[in-house]
């Protein structure tokens, strides 16, 4: 795994939001994930594309449905990696101008 890939997956902040809740190490359907985060379903599937791109993230097909699940063969140092960033305080959102 490309670490230049890692963080720029990383540094977009929907993608974030996501890794953040798959991080609880559970599966969630992709519906959940596009109404927490306020997403619509073209763009969910785009920035999954990328977390599935980088290793971070794997799916599952269930009917319709489409379950992502953190990587459980993520090697320790990227998780050690995403742990950190996920440590760290949140942007905060800047007002438009």
């Amino acid at each position: 795994m490309d670490p230049t890939d890692l963080l720029s997956a990383l540094a977009e902040e929907t993608r974030l939001g996501v890794v953040r809740l798959l991080w609880d190490g559970q599966e969630h359907c992709v519906c959940e994930l596009m109404n927490k985060l306020g997403a619509t379903q073209s763009r969910m599937s785009r920035h999954m594309g990328v977390l599935k791109g980088v290793g971070l993230v794997v799916d599952r097909r269930d009917a319709q449905w489409v379950r992502y699940r953190r990587n459980p063969n993520l090697d320790p140092r990227v998780v050690a990696l995403v742990d950190a960033v996920l440590a760290l305080p949140a942007r905060e959102k800047r007002a438009a101008a």
